[in-house]
């Protein structure tokens, strides 16, 4: 069965790479009550900001500006999690499906539709590795 990345990333020494490391603090950070909280405040002062500034358009800019970034950059770190994440589901359940095969064969000696039925499961399950 073919391993996918989240799967050696697992079981490199290292553990995980500098971006990742960085992926999973941001991500554990970004998804949690306080940086609601910031952002929210963010957006309360930039609105009471509104008579610092000598014209609206440059202060509308400015939180459109600040809000494209921050969305841009959020978007990439929540996809690389979610795409982690999704890659070690799937070979938890590649992992069962090959238990399960394997126990199936053990029991299929008189049983030629057991049989089937585990190269069945096998044939499904390397559908999914190639995805």
């Amino acid at each position: 069965m073919e391993r996918k990345e989240a799967a050696e990333s697992r079981e490199r020494q290292d553990g995980l790479d500098p971006f990742e490391r960085f992926v999973e603090v941001s991500t554990g950070v970004i998804s949690r009550a306080p940086f609601f909280a910031v952002c929210v405040a963010v957006v309360v002062i930039w609105a009471a900001s509104f008579p610092l500034w000598k014209s609206t358009t440059k202060w509308e800019l400015a939180i459109h500006t600040f809000g494209a970034v921050l969305s841009l950059l959020l978007l990439v770190l929540l996809e690389n999690a979610g795409r982690r994440n999704s890659e070690a589901q799937q070979e938890k359940l590649n992992v069962i499906a090959e238990a399960l095969a394997a126990l199936m064969d053990s029991r299929a000696a008189d049983d030629p539709e057991l049989r089937e039925a585990a190269e069945n499961l096998r044939e499904a399950v390397g559908l999914e590795e190639r995805h």
